[in-house]
């Protein structure tokens, strides 16, 4: 009886060619409803079709297979039902559409169709390599022109001269890295809480390509001061206003845990106007990246971010700058860090763009 039973099994392998179909679905969709309704009545008559099934409103991961069968398909879909069956692929459901899937599931029993899974493996392959190859590049320049944005360095300025006054350079330096310390954390914490806000919201191609709008127009502004520094009245600065609270704050400086805390009270005046590229960064990382593999390139971003800070305070601390020094390069070099960041966001907001 158990050689019959293998026998038939075995027959019925050979007979029923397995036709492999994958459905992007929403809960709530009627017309994701109205398919699964229908494929449960069809399918225990077909046993060769095998139903693999993604919910992608409230499943992020799910979202990103659906982005990489579409890009295998060469097509951008956003609609659900979505049913990726041989090398075709239904959107929505009607009875004409029924009808086309039930021919192909009856074309694939006569002939050799391909796996849908097998498709993705062999064409995202090279894309999900050059989109990774670029990831740590757009990291590493996005930070670059997060650490040379004057409004960190007036920051820089200010700390520089609180240190300075400081008459034991080693507890100065320990207040420079402790400072220092504390913007990486608290930057870091607001890049883990803002990526996780926009990888649960319903990230489309199209807000993807205004992430990368939106980087150019950093560029442009950047730009702007560039050739016409205060043009239209406004820079990409701390405001002038700004200056002496955050002065204030920072001269209450007293001990290495006063600074790390006053790094803390400082990162809400730096926020405002270096937010720009980190948003980008982080809407880049939440349209291509789970959270672990985006925390070590927030870490990595963060670390890049600071390093001017870290290399004043070494600065002061070995005695080969002063804040006078400091503050006649930044007014002589203001321009120029204007130019590199425009060009730099520029480069970033075509790049995403282009693999969005």
């Amino acid at each position: 009886m158990k050689k019959i039973l293998f026998l038939l099994i075995l027959f019925s392998s050979v007979l029923f060619a397995q036709t492999n179909m994958v459905i992007f679905y929403g809960q709530g969709c009627p017309h994701c409803a109205a398919l699964e309704s229908w494929l449960n009545e069809y399918q225990p008559q077909h046993p060769e079709l095998n139903i693999t099934n993604y919910e992608i409103y409230h499943n992020q991961q799910n979202r990103e297979l659906m982005k990489k069968f579409t890009s295998s398909y060469n097509t951008k879909i956003e609609g659900v039902p979505t049913v990726f069956i041989n090398d075709k692929i239904f959107v929505g459901y009607s009875s004409e559409i029924q009808q086309q899937l039930i021919d192909e599931i009856n074309y694939c029993q006569s002939n050799q169709c391909i796996n849908p899974f097998d498709k993705i493996k062999q064409d995202n392959s090279s894309i999900v390599s050059s989109i990774s190859s670029l990831t740590i590049p757009l990291v590493i320049s996005a930070a670059i022109v997060d650490a040379i944005n004057p409004c960190a360095f007036a920051v820089l300025i200010i700390l520089l001269s609180t240190i300075c006054s400081a008459s034991n350079r080693k507890k100065a330096l320990y207040s420079g890295l402790a400072f220092a310390s504390a913007v990486y954390i608290s930057y870091f914490l607001m890049g883990l809480g803002l990526f996780k806000v926009i990888q649960i919201s319903s990230f489309t191609h199209l807000i993807y390509k205004l992430i990368g709008g939106f980087a150019i127009l950093i560029g442009l502004v950047n730009l702007k001061d560039y050739f016409a520094y205060g043009a239209g009245g406004f820079v990409i600065e701390v405001p002038r206003s700004w200056r002496p609270a955050m002065k204030k704050v920072i001269n209450n400086v007293t001990s290495i845990k006063g600074s790390f805390l006053i790094g803390f009270i400082i990162s809400l005046f730096l926020l405002p106007c270096t937010s720009g590229p980190y948003i980008v960064i982080l809407g880049m990382l939440a349209n291509q990246s789970t959270m672990a593999k985006a925390i070590p390139l927030l870490l990595l971003y963060n670390l890049i971010f600071i390093l001017p800070m870290i290399l004043i305070s070494l600065l002061v601390y070995f005695g080969l700058s002063t804040a006078e020094q400091a503050e006649k390069i930044r007014k002589s070099r203001i321009k120029l860090l204007h130019l590199i960041a425009g060009i730099i966001m520029m480069l970033i907001g075509i790049i995403v763009i282009i693999t969005g």
